[in-house]
């Protein structure tokens, strides 16, 4: 890991684009108790404004929900300790382990991500750094895996959280209205494995990936993919995947997930469906993480 990665957990001031932004994504799932989170902060420097959201979830249902898509900008971010709408994230060693607070009269928590993969840069591993994802949605765009502990308290009642998670650092133009489509998997297996698939359908009609997995030893390159979703009839929430993909040592992998959570966030002309899965690999192995998909307003549908 390039140390020089460690200052994106900083402010990186904007190149000029109105749309310059920064944004950190972390969630966490513990099968065991069924439990878990979603939690983002997003950073629009050119237009003032910040966003967040925090969901907690048990059971397959919502237990806790803020979203906040308008905040005050501010200069604050993680590596410092940033502090907004009730909630503070402190990377208290830098790429390694952040640790997020969150108080409000019905809920509560205090979780902590320890580095279980490293961060990489999935644009760069792609090998599509003058593609569509580095022109509209972010420059770099660093994902990692951890082991995530700590407590959630709700209305009183305290349950332990001891799961896996994935996160993530971007940092660039965030422009989803270039953006028709785009589907995302985040696995952690039970194996060691883990797989960051990406797949963005611009308005033209492009289709363009970010993608890398890690084999519990090192990050590989994935060389190709192919992805089928089977879709719920309001065309937004996903009942099924199938990813099949290949590294960069000709091995194929197979996979398919079965939602477990699932929820809808607004973002002005777009949404995103966040699903927490089930994934299990072709031979019988289980893993849990994100599964999430975009759409641009109106949606009509994919063809595939």
């Amino acid at each position: 890991m390039s140390e020089s990665y460690e200052k994106f957990e900083g402010l990186i001031p904007g190149d000029g684009h109105p749309r310059w932004g920064q944004s950190y994504y972390y969630n966490a799932y513990d099968p065991v108790r069924c439990l878990g989170v979603f939690i983002r902060l997003g950073f629009l420097e050119n237009q003032g404004e910040a966003n967040s959201w925090v969901i907690v979830f048990r059971n397959g249902s919502p237990l806790f929900t803020r979203t906040n898509l308008n905040l005050p900008h501010t200069l604050a971010r993680p590596a410092d300790g940033v502090e907004i709408a009730g909630m503070r994230i402190h990377a208290e060693v830098p790429l390694k382990r952040t640790r997020i607070t969150f108080s409000s009269p019905d809920c509560s928590f205090d979780l902590v991500w320890s580095e279980l993969h490293p961060l990489a840069d999935c644009i760069a591993m792609t090998q599509d750094k003058d593609g569509a994802f580095a022109r509209e949605v972010a420059h770099i765009h660093l994902e990692g895996t951890s082991t995530v502990t700590g407590s959630i308290t709700h209305r009183g009642e305290m349950a332990a959280l001891d799961g896996k998670g994935f996160r993530d650092i971007a940092a660039g133009p965030r422009n989803w209205d270039a953006l028709l489509h785009y589907r995302l998997a985040w696995p952690v297996f039970d194996n060691g494995m883990a797989f960051c698939g990406i797949r963005g359908i611009s308005t033209a009609g492009g289709s363009a990936y970010m993608r890398m997995m890690h084999d519990g030893e090192a990050w590989r390159r994935v060389t190709a993919i192919e992805d089928r979703l089977t879709f719920s009839p309001d065309g937004l929430a996903v009942e099924h995947a199938h990813w099949v993909f290949t590294d960069e040592l000709g091995r194929r992998h197979e996979m398919t997930a079965r939602p477990l959570f699932g929820w809808l966030f607004p973002f002005d002309t777009f949404v995103l469906r966040e699903h927490m899965m089930e994934y299990r690999l072709a031979d019988g192995t289980i893993g849990y993480g994100l599964h999430e998909t975009g759409y641009r307003l109106p949606w009509q549908g994919m063809a595939d």
